[in-house]
């Protein structure tokens, strides 16, 4: 019997949607799937022994991607959703997969159902248009002048209209080719696939009327093959280590000042700074390299620092460890509220990054046993889910009923 063809398109403007589709991918039989990868070429060291056909497309520059949140831009233009979705249907035509798998590539809403394929989207939970969310101003350029408390009342009246604004392009695309427009709903518009799997548990983000083509599936863990750094098997043992990263869609220049704040601490430091910080001196508790294991360097730490992205938060609660969350966007934002609620974390915002208030931040939760506490619960919770094998099942769900 012939390999199903199996293609998932990564949309590469961070590396949270190349990593969660990669680690997925490595995960099926090889023997009943013929795994194909599409993404653009700035993540090649991720695919290193990689089992895989990879295909080359194009995303926007990841800088332009940072930009447009930052701003509270739309982060595409209708030209290039076209853009994509004539590059999707291209690949599509020549992959010809029996299913594609998206992670945020959005014109796959579009290319495809045109070309009549089952289409599984890969997204958080938060995002969901079935779970319920209080929004908190992110990092924008109102917060640069004007009080949290106000900027936080004026973007919740202005949320409703500047979501829909964020809805239009990829509304426009769908009605040039002749699809019904999916409304003013930004998490409609994010969601929206023939199958939606959620990178979380619903213990974090409860969920209502969940439909039945929409599953939580719990975290897809991932970090880059990369080797250690020559210090990663000598450090001491008689301190606690705090594992640091920026992350891809980070705030590199806050790095110095973490480890300024962490320096006077009697911990040990391991720092990746993701190759977007050069650092003109190191405190001499710190460990620092561009990239680290992220699942080890938290099996190993008794607290993460991160920008409260759910990549770097899910390895620290997989490994039943507090995270402190420095968050600038939206994402990071919704996604550290659901940790903090849980008890299992600290939230700061990066465009109010104070040194004092991150160390006072990092001592209450290395000497708060409760938060160790939730953090080790949400682990026992994520530990009962299978990622792997809810994305195997629904698979063979899909190829035998279509």
């Amino acid at each position: 019997m012939p390999r199903k063809k199996i293609l998932f398109v990564a949309e590469a403007v961070t590396l949270a949607h190349v990593g969660r589709p990669l680690a997925l991918s490595a995960t099926l039989d090889r023997a009943q799937y013929e795994v194909h990868f599409a993404c653009a070429e700035r993540y090649a060291f991720c695919f290193e022994g990689a089992d895989l056909v990879r295909w080359p497309i194009h995303s926007i520059p990841n800088q332009q991607f940072l930009q447009a949140l930052a701003d509270g831009k739309p982060v595409y233009d209708a030209a290039t959703l076209a853009g994509y979705v004539e590059q999707d249907l291209q690949l599509l035509r020549q992959v010809q997969p029996d299913i594609v798998v998206g992670d945020f590539r959005l014109s796959l809403s579009i290319s495809a159902r045109l070309a009549g394929v089952p289409y599984i989207a890969l997204i958080n939970a938060y995002w969901s248009p079935f779970v319920r969310q209080r929004y908190i101003v992110p990092s924008l350029p109102l917060t640069r002048f004007l009080p949290i408390a106000l900027a936080n009342a004026l973007f919740n009246l202005a949320r409703p209209l500047a979501f829909a604004l964020h809805t239009m392009p990829l509304n426009k695309v769908r009605r040039q080719y002749g699809l019904p427009g999916l409304g003013w709903d930004l998490n409609r518009v994010y969601t929206d696939a023939d199958y939606t799997l959620y990178a979380d548990v619903p213990e974090l983000f409860p969920p209502h009327d969940l439909p039945p083509h929409h599953a939580f599936i719990g975290p897809v863990l991932w970090s880059p093959p990369l080797p250690v750094p020559d210090w990663w098997d000598q450090l001491p043992a008689d301190r606690p280590l705090v594992y640091v990263t920026v992350g891809s869609s980070g705030h590199g220049a806050l790095l110095p000042g973490v480890l300024r704040a962490l320096a006077g601490l009697p911990v040990t430091v391991l720092a990746a700074t993701v190759g977007l910080v050069q650092l003109d001196t190191v405190p001499d508790n710190a460990r620092v390299a561009d990239f680290l294991p992220g699942e080890e360097a938290a099996r190993r730490a008794a607290l993460v620092i991160c920008n409260g992205g759910s990549p770097t938060s899910h390895q620290a609660l997989a490994a039943g460890v507090p995270v402190v969350g420095i968050a600038g966007n939206l994402d990071q934002f919704l996604n550290m509220q659901g940790i903090v609620a849980a008890g299992a974390g600290a939230l700061l915002r990066a465009d109010r990054f104070d040194e004092a208030a991150l160390r006072q931040a990092v001592q209450g939760l290395l000497g708060m046993p409760a938060a160790t506490s939730a953090a080790r619960g949400l682990k026992s919770i994520f530990d009962s889910y299978r990622a792997s094998e809810s994305f195997s099942k629904l698979l063979s769900k899909i190829l035998t009923t279509t």
